[in-house]
This record gives C-alpha cells, structure tokens and sequence, in this order.
C-alpha cells in the first residue's frame, strides 16, 4: 500500500493534523453523534488530515470493556468520504501495543481505508530497541508507518540516536512525529533522518505541544559526508490542535508563508509563547500532564461540541486549578481561538 501522490506531497510539504478526541456521555457510553459532528468540525475548519485512535482518543478504547476501536476509526472515515472533501485529505490511525496487537490494528485502519498509522511504542519497554524496529517493519509492510516519539510522561520512553537511523532507513516508514518536549531528543531524530539514505522519503512532523510555533518554523542543518543536509518541520500532528482549530490552520498558513522568506518578523516569537502558554493550560503542564486529555476535552465543552469532559479511565480529570487556566488563556488570546466559527457552525449543523 502506498500513498497517492498528491497525498505523498501533502504530506511532504506540511500538513495540519489534529489528534481527533473521544466523544463520551457522562455514563462513559460513546457519544456517536457529538463523535461524527467532531469529525466534521475538523474538516470545516480547514484542517488536511486527521488522526484517531491515538493518545488524545484515549488508548483505553482498546480495551475489551470499551471495544471502541474499531467504531471510533470507522465513524470518522465515515464522516470524511461523506464530506466529499475536494482537496488532498489525510486519514492516520493510531496504532499501539505489541507486535500482534500492533499489526491487527494496522489492518482495521487498511480495511477501513486509512492511509498512514501512527505507531505508538509506549507501553513497551520490555521491548528491546532491535525489538520494536521489527515491529515496524511488520507494520511497514501493511501501511504507510508515521513514527512518533512520545514524551515519557504520558507513557513514551527515550530512544537513542541509533534507533532513529535504523527507524529512518525501514521502507514505508514516511514521516516522524516527534513528542518528546525535549530540544536534545528532538534533535536526535532530526540529525538519524538527515543521516539516512532515505532521507527525502521522510517527512518531519512536531508534537511538541510546548514548541509548536518555533518547531514549525525550524530548518536543521547538518554536515553528512562533507555536505550540508537540510530538513524542515514541515507539519504537524498534535492534540494542542484539536481546539481553537480554524484560527490553528489559518496561523499555520502563515507560519508555511513565513519560512519562504530568508528572514523571520520576530513577532513569531511572541505568538510562539502565547501559543505554549495556552497549551500548558490545556495539557496542563504544572500537574506532569495528568489533565491533559480532559483539559483538551473541557475546551471543546465549553464550545458546545462535546457534552462534557468525561473520560474511560477514572483517573483522567482536570487537575485543581486547571479550568481556571483555561479560562485566564481564553481572555487572553481571544485570537488565538475560533469561538465566532464554532457558533456558525453549530448553526449549521442544528439545520441539516
């Protein structure tokens, strides 16, 4: 399975991916109809792909008492193929577990039509490094494989710069999501791609929910073999954009205009803090990011695209505190959010 070629250079040019969440009813039942209108948000609002089944949809839905897996994927390529979208549009499954677990996951997201999975290696560190690039390959060679290199603190572990030159050089392996919210191990996924001979195969992608203006606008630059290589941050796939969209793709927009030209306006480091300091409200960042996903879920409450939110794992709750820095970042970057386009929307919907 390969990608089109207009899917391929969307993806190499730099797409904006959201990490689709998880629609619930307070009795922790799915919320079919807030889960599809989400969907559709995400295409209205302009975005070129999206990505389900991953940290920000709750890996519990997995479990056998939830067994929503296979539906949550299902309903959001549902919603795509009947939007019609007329320009290049990337679905991406989030896929984890061990190696069985991992390659039956990848063939639900083939069947369903997916084009890429995004392969988590958290939970595995009883997997050796030469174990879990075996696991790739496996995978590779059903589907497109995205990596992705997750923060330790919501369960990802550190790789070394070896890993990701043997990641890099796997066929099918097509682009890297790199979450560590580290500059030194984002870098050693940067300067293994560079390195590799597959080097132009291999799109880069932030998840650095605490960097994401700066990454996006970051060229690296190495000496391989006494020639200088460069790669962009071309895109990115982040949960920090499941929220206050529209404005994301449109400043996303501007960011791919800025880094044509040979010098950066250093307003961009304004907007890069008023970035991160609205996301450290969502992820909350002060509590080790134990609100996370509730946060991201409270923001889309508040907006009136999900009823609440409630997550499947008792223990996923806002922290004390963070809902009032929510709502201090709302006040303070009214631009930044894209409360006028939700209202239109919900309009909208309420009349089809």
């Amino acid at each position: 399975m390969a990608l089109t070629p207009e899917k391929w250079e969307l993806l190499h040019d730099g797409a904006f991916i959201p990490a689709h969440p998880l629609a619930l009813t307070e009795q922790k039942q799915l919320d079919e109809a807030s889960q599809r209108r989400l969907t559709r948000y995400y295409i209205e609002a302009g975005v070129d792909g999206i990505a389900v089944g991953v940290h920000t949809t709750q890996f519990e839905i997995r479990y056998p008492k939830f067994n929503l897996f296979e539906d949550v994927l299902r309903m959001a390529s549902e919603e795509v193929d009947k939007a019609n979208v007329n320009r290049p549009f990337l679905k991406i499954a989030g896929v984890c577990g061990p190696t069985k677990q991992a390659i039956g996951e990848a063939k639900i997201a083939k069947d369903l039509g997916y084009d890429m999975v995004l392969l988590s290696n958290g939970g595995l560190n009883h997997y050796s490094e030469t174990e879990l690039l075996e696991r790739t390959r496996f995978v590779a060679e059903i589907i497109p494989v995205f990596g992705f290199y997750l923060q330790p603190a919501v369960g990802g572990r550190v790789f070394t710069y070896h890993f990701w030159k043997e990641f890099a050089n796997i066929q099918n392996v097509l682009a890297v999501k790199m979450a560590p919210f580290n500059r030194y191990q984002t870098l050693d996924v940067v300067r293994a791609v560079c390195e590799s001979e597959r080097k132009d195969e291999i799109a880069l992608y932030t998840g650095n929910d605490d960097n994401i203006v700066i990454d996006l606008l970051t060229a690296y630059a190495f000496n391989v073999n006494g020639y200088e290589v460069k790669k962009q941050i071309v895109g990115g796939l982040l949960g920090h954009w499941s929220v206050w969209t529209k404005n994301a793709v449109q400043l996303f927009k501007a960011i791919k205009e800025a880094r044509q030209e040979t010098t950066i306006d250093l307003k961009w480091l304004t907007i890069a803090q008023k970035v991160t300091d609205a996301n450290a409200a969502f992820f909350d960042s002060a509590n080790q990011f134990k609100g996370s996903i509730a946060g991201i879920n409270e923001v889309l409450r508040r907006h009136g695209l999900l009823q609440g939110n409630w997550c499947l794992a008792d223990h996923e709750v806002m922290s004390e505190g963070q809902s009032e820095e929510i709502s201090r970042v709302a006040a303070a970057y009214p631009e930044l959010g894209d409360d006028a386009f939700i209202k239109t929307f919900l309009s909208t919907e309420a009349h089809v």
